[in-house]
């Protein structure tokens, strides 16, 4: 399999798509990881070469803060949309990028492709649970709107994903909302309970409080991507915000501070289960390729969680699977 990793996309970029890079290409000698961007900055990042990495060469970069459908269809020399074409040409099996994420969701739709029969992708990340299973959830933020539609559409995908990813036989689908009663909610998540209720080839569980997410109720959350963002943003910032108060406590004193010594690798362990890093990345489900979201902040172990992601994802025939259930071909 073929990997292509948007070498300047990402706040740390391009030293951290490098080192990422370089460690999953030492680790899976089975996969070829083509690094796309300014080959004049990545050659001097590469003295040690592995024969199953390369360099395709990309001389435009789409920034953070670019409008996202005017500088895909500026910017075609761009290293997102050069890994995005050679996805799209079958060059590649799948693309990673930690850029810009409205610039990789209009990529997704307009170089690789949409799937035939799915209106929206969804913005797929897993979310942490407090015992260790995790929770996909979609869309976290990929379309502000959605329909009920669009929502049973997602259901299906993230069923299929935690079924072929993750083995889970038979996953659990919750929807979120404000009350765990199904009459609870906006007009609509109204309309999509019924939907979801009786769509065939899902277990829906019904509604699921936001509360209640961290205690994996559920292995698959569904949500349009307003809402959806919030909460993951919400969490993210809650454990940000948690581990600062732990650090201040802990270094009042001489006491804490020996407390906390005696404590570190249980907060340590705590931490990773938190981590986004740990989890690689989110797929856009829905396109005709695979497409990986890193975080915008990803360092060089994210990288390469996002890459045994992508293999595990391309080795599952997770888009053919997806595909085949939505046209029902």
């Amino acid at each position: 399999m073929l990997i292509a990793i948007d070498a300047m996309g990402g706040d740390n970029a391009p030293e951290c798509n490098v080192e990422g890079a370089l460690s999953a290409a030492a680790e899976w000698k089975d996969t070829q990881i083509v690094l796309v961007g300014d080959e004049a900055r990545l050659k001097p990042l590469l003295k040690d070469k592995p024969s199953n990495l390369t360099i395709r060469h990309a001389g435009d970069v789409i920034g953070s803060d670019e409008e996202p459908v005017k500088a895909v269809r500026r910017k075609k020399d761009s290293s997102m949309v050069v890994a995005g074409r050679m996805v799209r040409e079958g060059e590649a099996d799948a693309m990673i990028s930690s850029g810009n994420t409205g610039a990789l969701m209009t990529t997704g739709l307009l170089v690789v492709g949409r799937m035939q029969g799915i209106e929206r992708p969804a913005l797929a990340p897993m979310i942490p649970t407090l015992d260790d299973v995790g929770v996909l959830a979609l869309d976290l933020g990929a379309n502000m709107d959605a329909k009920p539609e669009h929502l049973v559409q997602y259901a299906l995908m993230g069923s299929i994903y935690r079924n072929k990813v993750h083995g889970i036989a038979k996953p659990r689908v919750g929807l979120l909302n404000v009350g765990t009663e199904p009459g609870k909610g906006n007009e609509l998540t109204k309309e999509a309970y019924p939907l979801l209720e009786n769509l065939p080839g899902i277990h829906f569980i019904g509604n699921v409080e936001a509360r209640d997410v961290l205690t994996g109720n559920c292995d698959v959350l569904v949500c349009d991507g307003f809402a959806g963002n919030i909460l993951l943003k919400s969490l993210e910032g809650t454990a940000g915000a948690l581990f600062s108060l732990l650090k201040e406590q802990f270094s009042r004193s001489l006491k804490t501070k020996l407390g906390a010594a005696m404590l570190m690798p249980e907060l340590r362990a705590l931490k990773g289960k938190m981590d986004y890093k740990e989890h690689g990345g989110a797929p856009l489900l829905g396109l005709s390729g695979l497409v990986v979201k890193g975080h915008g902040s990803s360092d060089g172990n994210a990288v390469k969680n996002a890459v045994r992601q992508a293999r595990i994802a391309l080795q599952a025939d997770l888009v053919p699977s997806i595909s085949k259930e939505i046209s029902g071909k």
